[in-house]
């Protein structure tokens, strides 16, 4: 065939093929006939192509000035391929694209080139793939065409296609090529909102769409419930894989090694099979994760073209059984673990924009994983010194019953209570650092203890407090405790008092008295000045402490609850146990203050029965 001849029968074939695209928009409920006369046609364009080959093969035999002829011939030839009117695609034997015209460009929705030099096979639908393969080689091997049908999947595009292989030998080319011609008879485009555009609009929505991902990252990682418990990492998968990904997979570095902590697979997808082969397979066998949190940098393939990046299962590659089509890697913190978020290949690719917008999300969740830590170690540090100033149980205590409520603060504070045995009887303090924070707890531990330890060789609480001044005082720690203890032995109780609040006294009838308390707070001078005094507690009479906290809680005008109102409040407690005077006290400062607790609140009830 003449190039003439060539360019005729293209044109002829132009024209048909724009016939039959009429035809399936004029026809579109029934398709068999233009099928038909579809496969007839890409019947004839691989004809053309193995004969435009043949003329290229003719080219390099030709001497002098048929050789300036031939140079034209290949020119023409490269501009009929750009401009053929179906979508071609030159492939070398290992399925690597070589060549693409517009058509195919136009088709796939993909910028002219970009698939040069990428495998075609990564388009195919992974249940074909192996089956393309194979009618690839067969081609090669045999040098007979093939037509079959398969699906082609790129650009948030799915296309169902008869795809012709041709072989070809191709001038300066060392190797054998394949021309692979589509016929597209069903497409799939993206859904709104999802086709990649190229007009500002569409940029900048894309643009608004990734700030708005980084803010709803931002209140999400800052809420105070992001700290207390460990949601912050749950939470930012499951916003990603609702928008922006199929899969999303969260590697965490523990001990040094990388352990796969989440994985949110697609909605659709059934759990246990796959899911779980992610779940169990090693980050530290994916090149991927490993390659992320040693360079400390991200990664993105629009393309996935070596689907063993993210290891395997045993049913072969795990991005090959996930459907990959695009992955994108970034670091969680500077050295925290990997963020993995795979698209599928019916999805837009992941761009560089993406892979910018998610090393942020990466670098906020890796600072909110590490305040997240702190945090909590120090909850665990102010939880155990809340336990060493107040028992996780109250004793019980002969010929007595005991009732206590402890309400933490707004912050560690540094109030304490104890009941505990002593020669003969029962011993019972209460008491606070003036202070906010861990050294003022501490310094009121170190105070419950001394008193504990003490009473175990002194039967007198005065001589146990003063000897607890004394240690206070050498310790140097420069703060000073108010503090009360008393010894039961009996129905009398011995008191001492350390710049306390006198404890209150309920008679069954209602009545209301203030023991005398005073004293100088303990470690202010190594001579200690206390209050001590003896109180008889007969059956029925309910002795109550009470802490700094509860007398000075307000309200919303400012004034002090005192101990005038707690004196009314216990006064109608009259003949009741100790855990109702408790609660009753409880519930009344909660409506004075409406539920606000700034400092401590102790009250420890003791009565006669």
């Amino acid at each position: 065939m003449t190039m003439p001849d060539l360019e005729h029968a293209l044109e002829a074939l132009s024209d048909r093929v724009s016939s039959l695209r009429a035809a399936r928009t004029a026809y579109p409920s029934d398709l068999a006939p233009t099928l038909d006369a579809a496969l007839a046609e890409l019947g004839t364009a691989a004809e053309l192509l193995a004969e435009a080959g043949q003329e290229l093969r003719k080219g390099p035999a030709r001497q002098g000035g048929k050789k300036d002829g031939s140079q034209r011939e290949l020119k023409l030839l490269r501009q009929v391929f750009k401009a053929f009117p179906v979508p071609v695609i030159v492939l070398d034997g290992g399925g690597v694209v070589r060549r693409i015209n517009g058509e195919t460009s136009r088709l796939l929705g993909s910028p002219d080139g970009y698939l040069v030099g990428r495998s075609f096979p990564l388009l195919v639908d992974v249940s074909r793939r192996a089956a393309f393969r194979s009618h690839l080689m067969a081609v090669l091997q045999t040098g007979e065409p093939a037509a079959f049908e398969t699906r082609l999947a790129h650009q948030g595009r799915t296309h169902t296609v008869q795809l012709a292989l041709t072989r070809l030998t191709m001038p300066g080319e060392p190797q054998q090529m394949v021309a692979a011609v589509a016929l597209p008879t069903e497409v799939q485009l993206p859904e709104p909102g999802e086709r990649p555009e190229l007009s500002d609009g569409a940029l900048l929505l894309a643009a608004a769409k990734r700030q708005d991902l980084l803010a709803r990252t931002g209140a999400l990682l800052l809420d105070e419930e992001a700290l207390r418990q460990p949601v912050a990492l749950p939470r930012t998968t499951r916003m990603l894989a609702a928008g922006w990904a199929d899969w999303v997979v969260a590697d965490l570095v523990r001990d040094g090694l990388p352990r796969r902590s989440i994985v949110v697979a697609p909605k659709d997808h059934p759990l246990g099979g796959l899911v779980r082969h992610v779940e169990a397979s090693d980050p530290a066998c994916c090149p991927l994760v490993m390659q992320v949190i040693e360079h400390g940098s991200g990664v993105v393939h629009e393309m996935v073209e070596d689907e063993t990046l993210f290891g395997g299962c045993p049913e072969g590659p795990l991005l090959t059984a996930m459907e990959a089509g695009s992955v994108l890697c970034v670091p969680i913190g500077p050295a925290d673990g990997a963020l993995t978020l795979v698209r599928a290949h019916h999805r837009p690719p992941f761009t560089l924009a993406d892979l910018a917008v998610m090393q942020e999300v990466g670098l906020q969740l890796g600072l909110a994983l590490r305040a997240q830590s702190s945090f909590q170690s120090r909850s665990r540090a102010a939880d155990a010194l809340s336990a060493s100033v107040a028992p996780r149980k109250l004793p019980d205590v002969p010929g007595y019953e005991a009732a206590a409520a402890y309400h933490p603060g707004a912050s560690v504070g540094a109030e304490f209570y104890d009941v505990f045995p002593v020669a003969g009887g029962w011993g019972f303090a209460l008491g606070g650092a003036a202070g906010k924070g861990q050294e003022a707890a501490s310094v009121s531990a170190l105070v419950r203890g001394g008193l504990r330890v003490l009473s175990v060789w002194e039967s007198d609480p005065d001589v146990v407090m003063r000897k607890v001044n004394q240690a206070l005082v050498e310790q140097g720690t420069g703060m000073f405790v108010m503090a009360l203890a008393g010894f039961v032995r009996g129905r009398t109780i011995r008191l001492s008092s350390a710049g306390h609040h006198p404890a209150a006294l309920l008679q069954p009838d209602g009545g209301v008295r203030f023991a005398a308390g005073g004293g100088v707070p303990l470690g202010i001078s190594p001579m200690a000045e206390t209050g001590s005094e003896e109180l008889p507690l007969p059956v029925g009479e309910t002795l109550v402490l009470y802490s700094e906290g509860l007398i000075s809680s307000r309200n919303r005008a400012g004034e002090t609850y005192g101990e005038e109102r707690l004196a009314d409040v216990l006064s109608r407690c009259a003949g009741q146990s100790p855990s109702t005077v408790v609660k009753t006290v409880e519930e009344d400062r909660h409506a004075f203050s409406e539920g606000q607790v700034w400092d401590e609140i102790v009250v420890l009830a003791l009565r006669g029965v």
